[in-house]
């Protein structure tokens, strides 16, 4: 809570901390990091990262958008509906991972923070685990351990009026103490998005749009079969070819698909290319003339030189980099790192005209053109210039591009297996980042390992053990125990909200299915010791263990929101702790109404 020491490194000290005083074994220890949770937590980090790079979280928060108006608390509202809708039927880690970048999208789309959505994100998809017997593996873990002691599973909606209960509880609280126990300001864990040049912000700079042309290359053309380097249309015309974009089979695609090359000296241009060119419209007019080339109907945008192989990007020149007082076509800058240079900024001046003969300065920003490989390249393994901006991100989204409806088909028939129970829901998840990675929403297996958010991974897998660790010392029994002897005068209510308690505070430190797993045994034995109604102390139990609000280690929604959202451990608790206070002192009344002790 001092948050002095990063939430994932006291949880593998801790860890160290079991093993060194000898209650836990290595292999005891370390089974975190296999539990089907953490895997399908960063199986879902993959699937979300798909949704967003496909452009299908902002689809879907547009239309999020265009529902609430500009009304910023009827989107809120909104946005928790269809949180609890989705939760109803998935686990809400799987909730979180599919809204998380759609209500990220929607903060910035509004210029608000996301940090106003997402604690509230990940405690209603808590609450809609309350919804159906599905919706949380703490109610299937309750159910049988009433089968196994002869006593009838709960059935699909039967604990759905409990959960109602708690998600009406939890949207009231959250509308009223949003604005003022969340954290204000821009999400602190969030980079500034207005500082990350896009491909489109920088072709708008340089004004590439008034010195780019598309011309079409015909069959009976001069050109055709001809190399770049026996056109010399630099010497002859001052003319660039940047890019050509031809028809090709590509992948596993049935159909021919548009492919984009970037144009080099070897390169050979073939019947029915378009060709990219830069430089003066009176000069491509009289190359279009001398080759009987077509031009397009319309001037290229600049945009169109971003493609799913080929994008632009900028680099600094350093203090000490090479290209100081030389020209890039003395050094072959093209040859060298396979990129075109578009243009020079210096000093606020734009240079276009035949950049790669002006000779570079100190302080020159130059716009550069190729693959998305070799712009990654040139950042990676050379001293000499600096690649401004995240050029993987935006490589990654012109990948993804035009791929929204087949990330939402992959998201479709990931709720489906997990709905009906098709495959266990670790396997589910996995089928949907597999699904991502080879439809290309995410571009390689570099792009989806990138996205996994391994703290968050750490933290969940190191915990986990703890459930062990309490159950080999008896920690739990002797607590148990001691709540019948305290509280037994009291009568079944008293039993029952101090197994409540004390699941609750339990679930706050380890996994919802850890505490369910755990205390489901004790409930049930203190309900047949004092002869009370097994269903309403288990389904206490499946409530408290959902209630994991007052630390981020509770749940692995509160770990996946708390990097995303910027929070700190002090956030959860101010605003879980008294959450949890109304809900329990609601759900000793709500939960003996609808299953009588």
């Amino acid at each position: 809570m001092s948050n002095r020491i990063r939430a994932d490194l006291v949880a593998v000290m801790s860890l160290l901390a079991f093993v060194l005083t000898g209650i836990l074994s290595p292999a005891e220890a370390l089974v975190g990091f296999s539990n089907s949770v953490v895997i399908m937590v960063a199986g879902l980090f993959i699937v979300g990262a798909g949704i967003l790079r496909t452009g299908l979280a902002q689809m879907a928060s547009n239309f999020v958008l265009r529902s609430a108006g500009d009304n910023e608390n009827r989107l809120f509202v909104i946005l928790l509906l269809i949180v609890a809708l989705i939760g109803t039927f998935m686990s809400n880690t799987g909730t979180v991972a599919i809204m998380l970048p759609i209500v990220v999208s929607i903060a910035v789309s509004i210029k608000s923070t996301p940090s106003k959505f997402l604690i509230p994100l990940s405690y209603v998809a808590s609450f809609s685990g309350l919804l159906t017997l599905i919706a949380s593996p703490a109610n299937l873990i309750v159910s049988e351990t009433l089968a196994e002691n002869g006593y009838k599973k709960l059935s699909f909606f039967e604990i759905t009026p409990v959960g109602l209960v708690g998600v009406i509880t939890g949207m009231v609280y959250l509308y009223f103490v949003r604005n003022k126990l969340l954290p204000e300001g821009k999400s602190r864990g969030n980079a500034d998005d207005e500082h990350q040049l896009s491909p489109e912000k920088l072709a708008a700079d340089y004004q590439l749009g008034g010195s780019l042309f598309r011309v079409r290359v015909p069959e009976d053309s001069e050109m055709v079969d001809k190399k770049l380097t026996e056109l010399k249309t630099p010497e002859n015309y001052q003319l660039y070819i940047l890019k050509i974009v031809r028809r090709s089979a590509e992948g596993l695609n049935l159909l021919p698909m548009t492919y984009h090359e970037m144009a080099g000296p070897k390169s050979v241009i073939q019947p029915r290319d378009i060709l990219y060119v830069q430089g003066k419209l009176e000069n491509v007019e009289r190359m279009v003339e001398d080759f009987d080339l077509m031009f397009e109907e319309e001037e290229s945008e600049a945009d169109e030189l971003v493609s799913k192989q080929l994008g632009i990007a900028e680099v600094l020149l350093t203090p000490h980099s090479k290209l100081i007082n030389q020209t890039a076509k003395s050094i072959g800058f093209r040859e060298k790192y396979n990129l075109n240079i578009l243009g020079i900024n210096r000093q606020g001046q734009y240079v276009l005209s035949e950049p790669s003969k002006q000779k570079l300065r100190f302080g020159d920003a130059l716009l550069v053109q190729g693959s998305w490989a070799s712009i990654e390249l040139l950042a990676r393994e050379t001293n000499d210039v600096v690649v401004v901006g995240q050029p993987q991100e935006h490589a990654s989204a012109a990948a993804a591009s035009g791929k929204a409806p087949i990330a939402a088909g992959i998201i479709l028939l990931m709720v489906i297996l997990m709905a009906f129970e098709i495959f266990p829901t670790v396997i589910s998840v996995l089928i949907g980042a597999v699904l991502m990675i080879l439809t290309g929403c995410l571009r390689n297996m570099d792009d989806a390992y990138s996205q996994v958010n391994f703290e968050t991974i750490v933290l969940v897998a190191a915990m986990l053990p703890i459930a062990t660790a309490l159950e080999k010392t008896g920690g739990i029994m002797i607590l148990s125990e001691g709540i019948i002897k305290t509280l037994g005068g009291l009568g079944s209510l008293g039993v029952f909200a101090g197994i409540y308690l004390l699941a609750m505070t339990f679930g706050q430190f380890i996994s919802n299915t850890a505490t369910a797993v755990l205390f489901a045994p004790i409930a049930m034995n203190a309900a047949l010791t004092i002869d009370a109604n097994p269903y309403t102390f288990l389904i206490g139990v499946a409530v408290a263990s959902n209630m994991a609000f007052a630390t981020p280690v509770a749940s692995p929604t509160n770990a996946m929101v708390m990097t995303a959202g910027g929070y700190k451990v002090s956030d959860f608790v101010k605003i879980g702790v008294p959450l949890m206070a109304i809900v329990f002192v609601i759900m000793l009344f709500a939960i003996p109404f609808f299953f009588p002790l």
